[in-house]
């Protein structure tokens, strides 16, 4: 099979009402792809060519972000690390942060930069990613990585940030979190019992992000309006993941790394909680506790994690990780316990060890291997339905 212009394979024939669109968009994804993530094409419908690699941008997928957004939180990390009273025996200098932030910032260009010209060029593909009903989580990244990026900045940077930034960036996930959440709200297909996984929590890790930078910059009702959103659909969240409903299929192996992500919503409200209110209370441990337990619970669930091949979805690991491992030093900052200490420390060293490791292999795979297959998700085409079918969705809308 010849490589056909994206035009042709990504296009939609005829006029249709923006609603009824909608849910014509959801039924191919439903009818055409299967797995639990929705990220196998049926073999029916495939329609670029399996034995060819196809163009870099329509392999570049909008979980790239996790790289920078990984990297930020390191960056935010050694930041609160080296300002740590607890932690002042480490000696750890501001330079790291600055190296970090550094890199950080660096993939945050580039990545965007790249993903740019996948818009330009092939929006048709970047339509998709949006419309299918669990890569449109991801779609929070690019802002959550920003927001890090903001707030793991050295002081003599953040020190020149107005109010304004904060409002431009929780501009675009206010918008996403409107579309999804209503959806959650209204049922139908994209209702949050059918199409749950442990990306969702990155729907609600940005209220908790946004929080932190706002009260950084001296805000008050708008962290708290964000903090109380995200609080509100973390619970909605959390609850139904682990119910494991029949209508929630079981995650292939490959993208074990996202079950991490339990993690980070605890990690970040407790850290969002305290700098808030400007202490550690009773609320910022309740939250941080959950967090230690659900480490642990992942923790000595080892095997789960194991013997499946290097793929972008690592990158899931370091959020959370990291964000467990600054709620820990705001701890020990509160409490100034020996074992407290020991754990900061130790957390720290894993989840840097984890984002040198992750770094490696992305530069390693992306040289000598194939770190952007060819991407599924938008091998479907979107064809005009049957009268039959055009007629129920009509009645539907």
């Amino acid at each position: 099979m010849g490589w056909k212009p994206q035009e042709e394979l990504l296009k939609i024939d005829g006029p249709q009402t923006g609603e009824t669109h909608s849910l014509f968009v959801l039924e191919r994804y439903l009818d055409d792809l299967e797995g639990p993530e929705l990220e196998c094409v049926k073999s029916s419908e495939k329609q670029l060519p399996e034995d060819e690699k196809w163009p870099f941008l329509l392999r570049f997928p909008i979980s790239t972000f996790g790289v920078p957004l990984g990297v930020g939180i390191q960056a935010l990390l050694w930041k609160i690390t080296a300002a740590s009273p607890s932690m002042s025996f480490m000696h750890i200098s501001p330079v790291v942060n600055l190296i970090l932030w550094c890199i950080s910032l660096s993939l945050m260009v580039l990545v965007t930069i790249v993903y740019a010209l996948k818009i330009m060029f092939h929006f048709e593909a970047v339509r998709k990613e949006f419309l299918h009903p669990i890569r449109v989580n991801l779609f929070f990244t690019p802002w959550i990585g920003c927001i890090l990026l903001a707030i793991s900045a050295p002081s003599w940077i953040t020190k020149n940030f107005q109010p304004a930034l904060w409002y431009i960036l929780m501009a675009p996930i206010l918008c996403l979190e409107l579309k999804i959440y209503g959806q959650w709200m209204l049922g139908g297909e994209r209702r949050l019992s059918k199409v749950a996984n442990p990306s969702t929590h990155l729907s609600v890790v940005g209220n908790f992000a946004g929080a932190m930078l706002g009260s950084s910059m001296g805000l008050k009702e708008g962290p708290l309006f964000f903090f109380s959103v995200g609080l509100a659909h973390y619970l909605v969240v959390f609850v139904t993941l682990y119910q494991r409903l029949p209508t929630n299929a079981t995650l292939p192996k490959d993208l074990h790394p996202v079950f991490f992500l339990f993690i980070a919503a605890p990690s970040l409200t407790s850290l969002s909680w305290t700098m808030i209110i400007g202490q550690f209370d009773v609320c910022s441990r309740i939250a941080f506790f959950i967090a230690m337990f659900l480490y642990a619970s992942l923790v000595v669930r080892v095997n789960f994690f194991r013997g499946f091949r290097f793929s972008l979805a690592w990158w899931a690991y370091i959020v959370p990780m990291t964000g467990a491992s600054i709620a820990a030093i705001r701890y020990t900052d509160e409490i100034d316990n020996l074992f407290m200490k020991v754990l900061s420390v130790a957390l720290a060293c894993i989840s840097a060890l984890a984002v040198i490791a992750l770094l490696v292999s992305t530069v390693a795979n992306a040289v000598f291997s194939d770190l952007f297959p060819n991407d599924n998700v938008i091998a479907i085409a979107l064809k005009k339905p049957s009268t039959e079918k055009k007629q129920s969705l009509d009645q539907v809308a």
